[in-house]
């Protein structure tokens, strides 16, 4: 299981994340949820396999930009439960 009560907000410059071409409107919920569901894939993949989670900080980055915190909190709350909709 992974540990959502440990995850912070990486050291440095944050930005507007960069235009994703999947989501060119200007509703971004899509891209918050897709975002969502990358990080927590990523982070499972490469802990899975030893590796470094260092390439996972993007997604962070650009969900913690888009997504509201409160839904945030419901995902991670859903993880934990093991009761969330989405394919990680």
């Amino acid at each position: 299981m992974l540990d959502v009560e440990a995850q912070e907000p990486p050291k440095g410059k944050w930005s507007t994340p960069p235009f994703d071409p999947r989501f060119p409107n200007q509703n971004q919920t899509r891209n918050c949820y897709q975002n969502f569901l990358d990080y927590h894939r990523c982070l499972k993949t490469r802990t899975r396999r030893g590796k470094s989670t260092q390439p996972c900080e993007y997604y962070f980055r650009v969900y913690h930009s888009l997504c509201p915190s409160s839904w945030v909190e419901s995902w991670n709350e859903q993880i934990k439960n093991g009761t969330f909709a989405g394919k990680i």
